[in-house]
């Protein structure tokens, strides 16, 4: 992995020096919390730091607007996926809930898978969703997807053949 030019550092450290209180404030009314818009301000910058290419700024309010809008946009997903993960666990029987760290790990990769499919075309992740979650046929997927059976286990072997490569693999 390249490593990014002390330059770069040096203008992102200009930028942030700049502009850091103004995107706290941008993300503080957008999200009504400030302890949540430090975080993400914070995500933002660490986001464009973990960039290997120079990053030349023009308008840097819009320009950390847009990084923002991307990042207040995987926040959103997060918060939804964990509150529909959370809602799953009180539906189970006490005895079946799993330990704090248990629920944290599975959080974790629920996650993570959910930002693999999310990287998917739309007709792949469909045809693995029918068909893992649904419990739908191949040739049912083929018929809603209007495309053969054969596409339709090539795209769910791609979808699966990518949640597999998601942490090199589950034992």
């Amino acid at each position: 992995m390249p490593s990014t030019s002390p330059a770069s550092h040096h203008g992102l450290a200009t930028l942030y020096r700049e502009q850091h209180s103004w995107l706290q404030r941008w993300l503080r009314c957008r999200l009504g919390c400030s302890h949540s818009a430090a975080d993400l301000a914070q995500d933002v910058f660490v986001r464009l730091l973990a960039k290997t290419e120079l990053i030349e700024v023009q308008a840097p309010r819009s320009f950390l607007a847009t990084v923002a809008q991307s990042v207040l946009s995987n926040h959103y997903r997060r918060q939804k996926l964990e509150k529909a993960y959370l809602q799953a666990l009180a539906t189970l029987p006490e005895a079946v809930i799993p330990d704090l760290e248990t629920q944290a790990i599975l959080l974790e990769t629920l996650l993570e898978l959910n930002a693999v499919l999310e990287r998917l075309e739309m007709p792949v992740r469909k045809a693995f969703l029918w068909s893992q979650l649904d419990g739908l046929s191949h040739g049912e997927i083929a018929e809603r997807l209007q495309v053969s059976i054969a596409t339709v286990k090539r795209y769910i072997i791609k979808a699966g053949a990518q949640c597999i490569l998601l942490d090199g693999g589950w034992s």
